[in-house]
């Protein structure tokens, strides 16, 4: 018997069953990835092994085009791919061992298997050889992520036509990889190949790129994927595929912005329209969990608690964005929770990073959304062209935009585009989280020459009118 049971050993899920055991309860987490891998999603096919390979990618395009300006002459230049793929598998590895290391430092029961509850306490556990056991709990948590959508008129065949999974393990450099959807999965992995030499179509439905993105921003990184080399089809509707003369190839059949039938011939195609929550074979329907039979989302309270209580659910099986570091801090929130403790998560606070070059990242609301709801506001802006550390870096591209209430200067969003986005936002979220203003960020003190100088300035732009460096 435990006290908890965690369903899912990704980032929300050990988050989840690591601090409740720190909490004196008993737990036990389930995983069916085969392997006994843990990590979930996130560890082994999504935000490691992406990054992974973006960082790879990104010193051979360096070594390639930027090294000569700096001084620095190479000769030859060899991609090896197999040990790129190693490199990254590597990290994974360690990764994931390290979160066992963490289940037996902290006596978290690891049971490796297919859950499926069998009632508000019990959970059956398949395990890979077929044998099942069943496991009693007080309280039962989900946390089974999500899946990519498949599109039906495209089904996955793991080889032409893949997910982002099979987009990680590409044995060769595709000649020509057709992107589906211009999402942050579609252009992190676009970037990828194209730096390692494919060429890369993107096709998107939608008449812009990075659809939950700042408009302008969104606007600026297409600009510069497409300087990259990158090829935008949007507003264009994928409605199938044929087979190519080469054997070799896949025709993609889509309709234009302008109502006709267009076609795009490639060796790979990438359907990256999105991912879904995780639902299959839970066991929802039978113990009565509610949920929404469309969009998969659980429907949970403000303490994750589910129709059933004694069951609850965190991260992408929930609503908001499907974010790891969401679903891990739901889960610690989750647990605390649990424990008889009463902690909170700033749902207006939470960053969200695309880690293309430049990178972008954000926190709060977007210029969309603030005109939308007659919100008003100031802007304040700073270009990395007037950053010295920008410019010693030779990464000019791309801005920082703050927006701030016109009446009180609280801050609303903030919206990088540039070099190590993903790194400057930290500031930004500590500042919304206490609820800050843009001259409270004006006010301290960056160091000189760094690029979150371009942080400050653009604070103080919103906030005084304009900034001293630009």
């Amino acid at each position: 018997m435990f006290d908890l049971i965690v369903i899912g050993a990704g980032p929300g899920g050990y988050s989840a069953a690591i601090r409740a055991a720190q909490l004196g309860k008993k737990v036990a987490c389930i995983e069916k990835r085969p392997g006994k891998a843990l990590g979930g999603t996130c560890l082994n096919v999504g935000c490691i092994p992406s990054k992974a390979l973006l960082d790879s990618s990104e010193l051979y395009e360096t070594t390639l085009h930027k090294m000569e300006k700096h001084g620095i002459k190479i000769g030859s230049v060899a991609l090896d791919v197999a040990q790129m793929l190693k490199r990254k598998d590597d990290v994974v590895k360690t990764l994931t061992t390290g979160i066992a290391g963490l289940f037996k430092k902290n006596k978290v029961t690891p049971v490796y298997g297919a859950a499926k509850l069998t009632s508000p306490t019990t959970v059956q556990v398949t395990a890979d050889d077929g044998s099942t056991s069943t496991l009693e709990a007080g309280h039962i948590l989900l946390a089974t992520g999500s899946e990519s959508t498949e599109l039906p008129f495209l089904k996955f065949d793991g080889q032409r036509i893949v997910s982002s999974t099979e987009a990680l393990t590409f044995p060769e450099v595709p000649k020509h990889l057709i992107v589906i959807g211009a999402g942050v999965i579609g252009l992190e992995l676009g970037s990828v190949w194209k730096r390692l030499g494919a060429q890369v179509t993107v096709v998107e439905f939608l008449p812009r790129t990075l659809p939950t993105v700042d408009g302008e921003v969104a606007t600026t990184m297409q600009k510069l994927l497409t300087k990259q080399g990158m090829t935008f089809h949007l507003g264009t509707k994928v409605t199938g595929s044929q087979p190519a003369a080469d054997p070799a190839n896949i025709v993609i059949t889509a309709t234009g912005p302008d109502g006709q039938e267009v076609h795009f011939e490639g060796d790979r195609v990438l359907v990256a329209v999105g991912r879904r929550p995780y639902i299959a074979g839970l066991g929802l329907d039978e113990v009565g969990v509610a949920h929404d039979p469309k969009s998969r989302r659980v429907t949970v309270d403000r303490h994750y608690r589910t129709s059933i209580p004694t069951i609850s659910a965190i991260g992408d099986l929930t609503d908001g964005p499907m974010l790891a570091h969401k679903a891990s801090e739901e889960g610690i929130i989750f647990a605390e929770q649990f424990a008889g403790m009463q902690p909170h998560l700033n749902y207006d606070a939470i960053p969200a990073v695309v880690y293309t070059w430049p990178e972008v990242a954000s926190v709060g609301l977007t210029t969309e959304q603030l005109k939308e709801q007659g919100t008003p506001f100031k802007t304040g802006k700073f270009p990395f062209l007037a950053s010295g550390r920008a410019r010693a870096m030779d990464e000019i591209d791309g801005f920082v935009k703050v927006l701030t209430h016109a009446d009180t200067d609280r801050l609303l969003g903030i919206h990088i585009v540039g070099p190590r986005a993903s790194e400057l936002i930290a500031e930004c979220v500590t500042a919304m989280e206490y609820h800050g203003t843009a001259e409270d960020i004006a006010r301290c003190t960056h160091a000189h020459p760094t690029l979150s100088e371009g942080v400050g300035e653009a604070a103080r732009a919103a906030w005084a009118g304009q900034s001293v460096n630009f």
